[in-house]
């Protein structure tokens, strides 16, 4: 087993089914602080499903999640984000219907009620949401929903950042504000982040380890100072 760092999350020997089908199996990873953990491989190697079960959003079948030393249950999402689990999914999910700051405000259901403030360097982040907050969350450009996601994730203080696809679709200039950001958050060294991402430039510059997954397995982890740039090109078939 690769460990870098303290570990704020460990995944050991999991997998998931959906229905009959093996999707993952037996992945064993840790996402130290203040660390960018890459996650990559192929599309249909397990990924998303990957996050899914960090977060809870479905239920792993065996193995184990563990947050800052404790246990996360199977397939409990409002447990896992009350615990830690910050979770930007892939088509960020917005609400469209509800404007910026009311999309911010959903992150206060993780958070007691003396904390259920949006932070000041929420918006030092994310200018751009500050400007719109009024706004409603579907009048947004794909870019600006993508930093109200990754905002809405923040809202809630987690210990672990999911990151799914965050560049997918999104405008240049507003994928390196989005790298630059995710630079500050890993910095700040409170934080563990996981990214999801096919984009291979800004996943290589953005990340310090890598886990190369293959038909629901990892079948490789290696940290940024050993990873071949051809190795990681094949595994994202680019």
């Amino acid at each position: 087993m690769f460990i870098w760092g303290v570990a704020m999350l460990a995944i050991e020997n999991l997998s998931l089914k959906y229905g009959q089908s093996q999707i993952l199996n037996g992945i064993t990873l840790q996402a130290p602080l203040g660390q960018v953990t890459c996650v990559t491989g192929t599309n249909g190697v397990g990924k998303t499903s990957l996050m899914k079960a960090i977060a809870g959003r479905h239920p792993f079948s065996a193995g184990s999640v563990t947050l800052d030393g404790k246990a996360l249950p199977s397939g409990r999402a409002a447990v896992a984000a009350k615990a830690g689990v910050g979770y930007v999914p892939q088509g960020r999910e917005i609400f469209p219907l509800m404007t910026v700051e009311e999309n911010l405000e959903t992150g206060f259901a993780c958070l007691p009620k003396a904390d259920r403030t949006i932070p000041d360097d929420i918006f030092d982040l994310f200018p751009v949401l500050a400007e719109m907050r009024t706004r409603r969350g579907g009048d947004l450009s794909g870019g600006q929903q993508q930093q109200l996601s990754i905002a809405r994730a923040l809202i809630a203080r987690p210990k672990v950042l999911l990151l799914d696809e965050p560049t997918e679709g999104i405008q240049p200039n507003i994928i390196q504000m989005i790298g630059r950001t995710i630079q500050v958050l890993r910095d700040r060294g409170n934080l563990a982040i996981i990214l999801v991402e096919q984009n291979f430039e800004f996943a290589y510059l953005n990340s310090d380890h890598f886990h190369i997954m293959q038909r629901g397995e990892v079948v490789q982890s290696l940290p940024k100072a050993e990873a071949k740039r051809e190795a990681l090109l094949d595994a994202l078939a680019l």
